[in-house]
């Protein structure tokens, strides 16, 4: 089986792929983003929030993942520009040292939302450690992976 880059043209250009012809349908993807955060960090936590100088770590880092979800498009050279109509992102401690950061994303349209969920865990994992590092360098943004997407041509879910 031959798979093509959906992304060039027959004479190996970049170019946005032609969605024009395909039929509308309700899209769906969830991406994850596992930050590592050192102990002097994680003693910051306090409830579900780490206070931190700049404000509350978890609160800015979510609205920084909406805010990146929306201008995908402008980050991401061939991403189409889409009217979202729903984004949400959500962040745990996962344990002693991680917090898991998870974006979903939906829209009704000709082409799917997996780019916006994972920019959004992208930046608001980058957040994250923009707020932290006057307390530790010694942060690690991991695992930045599409976990499922649904409504196009084909449905996929990560294995874990």
């Amino acid at each position: 089986m031959s798979k093509i880059f959906t992304h060039l043209d027959s004479k190996q250009n970049p170019g946005m792929v032609d969605v024009g012809s395909k039929a509308a349908s309700l899209r769906n993807a969830k991406a994850r983003a596992i930050v590592e955060l050192p102990d002097e960090v994680m003693q910051l936590l306090q409830g579900d929030e780490i206070k931190a100088p700049k404000g509350p770590v978890f609160q800015t880092a979510i609205l920084a993942g909406i805010m990146a979800a929306k201008k995908t498009s402008e980050l991401i050279p061939l991403c189409h520009p889409l009217g979202l109509d729903h984004i949400e992102l959500h962040i745990e401690v996962q344990n002693k040292n991680e917090i898991i950061i998870v974006a979903s994303a939906s829209l009704t349209g000709k082409t799917g939302v997996e780019m916006e969920a994972l920019t959004a865990v992208s930046i608001a994992a980058l957040t994250v450690y923009d707020m932290c590092k006057a307390l530790s360098h010694n942060i690690v943004v991991r695992e930045i992976c599409l976990m499922e997407k649904s409504g196009g041509k084909n449905d996929f879910r990560r294995q874990v």
